[in-house]
């Protein structure tokens, strides 16, 4: 099939594998303290999430959750955390625990992720409020911090309903920008002492010397990954947009014209001493390029992108004597002030030394990496909107926070019944997602060029379910005449409405029959296998597709057959004015089939992937 390939044989695949044998269970030799928690082998599970996520291979997250399960306890307790040394780097680690919670809801990760919440509460601030950078550090924002504590407070902020943290966030990322940004250039120091009391502080801005890459590498990661989790319709979303953006335009201008690559001080390229750095190399591409992919930056900066994951596969990737991935070139450490004493001088940062594998860039490698895999498919489908629908499924559940929450089939559910590896198939081509809970209109179709229903709700699912109407199927039929792309995805008899369901879908010559077919009793799967034949016009190559307790369809009309099992129509589609509808027999695309952590040989990830890209190209 046409993304059977997504991820092979790439570096970042490489590297993810290289990982996985040389540091089982996140325990990496090259730290300091191999298997103590500590913010290098969070920044290395970061590059594994990114991977999973970009490839639907299922045994980075596998590998995630064993690293996350040498300390998270029974109770929820984090063994080896320091509380008392209030630094942010300790932060970081608990974006890993954020992921393997909301994957598999299980308390003791939401237990660990809230004692790291609740550090942040306690973390001293400047008189700005600024966060310290640790308690040892008083006074000082360290551009570190942003990528340390910002992306996993804003995860946590969004998953447990703690919007007034977003004020926060905003403030600790925008004194980074305001005060530590050089008006001329751009770029950042690495350090701000608002008390300007440091020796390495300037008696004026409290700023550090110099340029340390890295330390700018952190603030773009952090920025891009943030945005994840933004609320759309903050005030400060704007604000850090167009700080990413001033970051990428400074980047750039000092990206080394020759090799593609950045240099440790960053705007002092080729004099004695400096050299290409590798980990800040890698987080430069991943920042760009996930900027543009979702919609921050302008298209031309991915060619710096571009430029930068060439220059890092040229200088500093070997293979080993075992065959496994090196990557050479990244600075162990950079930092300020302390015992031995750090000047932050050129001198300083150009006489510490690199290492091979260092987790902090394996980690940004595996970044970069997810990103470049993705690179070839994101201007496709840039300014395009696709909607989930969230009212006439508009299922809740209680959160480990005992919160209630949208869940099934919504985007940002990574359980087993969410939508989340769906979406991110849709932003692997630019498209931006969002969800309508409220009942499909004229007005809030407007915005969108692609909408997916799925799996009606009936009252054993939702004691208040909404049903398809005349006025919503009005409105829906007239968006596809317009152009619309339209996925409509059914179940079982026992598990959907069809009723109501199917006068919006009769209107298309497409009706569910609500019947059990293909019904799956474990641990035999045979029933569920679907054989997609090639020359679909979606799909590419044919390929064995499972689908476990479908309905069926009966085409009539302008609708016509795409894949048929056993003589019943599994998925059909219809072209119908500017628009198409497309109508598959079962949500098909729910994590527990599509993330890879689980019967990989039906390719649910690549099938995803081809639709929405088929979806993608409908679009008007």
């Amino acid at each position: 099939m046409a993304q059977a390939a997504v991820g092979e044989e790439s570096p970042s695949r490489a590297m993810a594998e290289t990982v996985i044998k040389q540091w089982p269970a996140g325990v990496v030799s090259t730290t300091g303290g191999p298997g103590k928690w500590g913010y290098e082998e969070g920044v290395l599970l970061d590059g594994m999430a990114a991977e999973w996520q970009t490839t639907g291979d299922g045994q980075d997250f596998k590998y995630i959750k064993a690293a996350v399960d040498k300390y998270v306890t029974a109770d929820g307790a984090i063994t080896g955390y320091k509380a008392d040394g209030h630094t942010l780097d300790d932060i970081e680690l608990g974006r890993a625990v954020l992921l393997v919670y909301r994957v598999t809801q299980e308390a003791k990760y939401y237990k660990a992720a809230k004692f790291l919440h609740e550090q942040l509460a306690l973390q001293p601030r400047t008189a700005s409020g600024g966060y310290w950078h640790k308690q040892i550090y008083p006074n000082q924002m360290w551009l570190d911090g942003a990528y340390m504590a910002e992306p996993f407070r804003a995860a946590y902020a969004a998953g447990f309903q703690e919007s007034g943290d977003f004020d926060d966030i905003a403030k600790q990322l925008l004194l980074m920008d305001e005060h530590m940004r050089e008006p001329k250039t751009g770029l950042m120091k690495h350090g701000w002492d608002e008390s300007k009391e440091m020796a390495w502080a300037d008696k004026t801005t409290g700023l550090s010397p110099e340029v340390w890459a890295r330390a700018m590498g952190w603030y773009g990661m952090a920025l891009v990954d943030v945005l994840d989790w933004f609320p759309k319709d903050h005030p400060q979303r704007a604000a850090l947009v167009a700080a990413l953006n001033r970051t990428a335009a400074a980047v750039m201008k000092v990206q080394d014209a020759k090799t593609g690559l950045w240099w440790q001080v960053m705007d002092k390229g080729g004099k004695a001493g400096n050299y290409p750095e590798a980990s800040a190399s890698c987080m430069f591409v991943y920042a760009l390029a996930k900027g543009v992919r979702m919609g921050y930056l302008p298209q031309s900066d991915e060619a710096g992108a571009r430029r930068g994951w060439e220059g890092i596969q040229k200088q500093f990737v070997t293979t080993g004597p075992d065959g496994l991935m090196v990557l050479n070139g990244t600075v162990k450490v950079g930092g300020l002030g302390g015992t031995p004493y750090r000047s932050g001088s050129y001198e300083y940062y150009v006489g510490e030394k690199t290492q091979a594998n260092d987790a902090k860039g394996a980690g940004a490698f595996l970044l970069a990496g997810s990103e470049m895999e993705q690179a070839g498919t994101q201007a496709l489908g840039q300014g395009k909107t696709v909607l989930v629908d969230a009212w006439f499924n508009s299922q809740t559940r209680k959160n480990a926070a005992g919160q209630t929450e949208l869940f099934h089939y919504k985007w940002d559910d990574d359980s087993n019944s969410g939508f989340s590896f769906f979406g991110r198939a849709f932003q692997r081509y630019g498209v931006k997602l969002a969800t309508e809970v409220a009942a499909p209109t004229a007005a809030n179709l407007k915005g969108a060029q692609i909408y997916v229903m799925a799996s009606p709700d009936i009252p054993s699912k939702n004691p208040t379910p909404h049903y398809m109407d005349k006025a919503s199927g009005d409105a829906l039929e007239a968006w596809v005449k317009a152009g619309g792309v339209l996925l409509l995805f059914s179940n079982d008899r026992d598990n959907t409405e069809f009723e109501h369901f199917n006068t919006l879908s009769d209107r298309f010559g497409m009706h569910f029959n609500p019947v059990l077919s293909h019904h799956v009793v474990e641990p035999d799967h045979g029933p569920g296998e679907v054989t997609i034949p090639a020359g679909t016009g979606i799909f590419g190559e044919g390929f064995k597709a499972y689908m476990k307790d479908t309905s069926t369809i009966t085409v009539s009309g302008p609708a016509k057959a795409v894949v048929t099992d056993k003589g019943d129509v599994m998925i059909a589609v219809s072209h119908v004015g500017k628009g198409v509808v497309l109508e598959v027999v079962d949500p098909w695309f729910y994590n527990e089939y599509a993330d890879g952590r689980k019967m990989r040989e039906y390719m649910g990830f690549e099938a995803a992937t081809d639709v929405a890209g088929w979806a993608v190209r409908q679009a008007k």
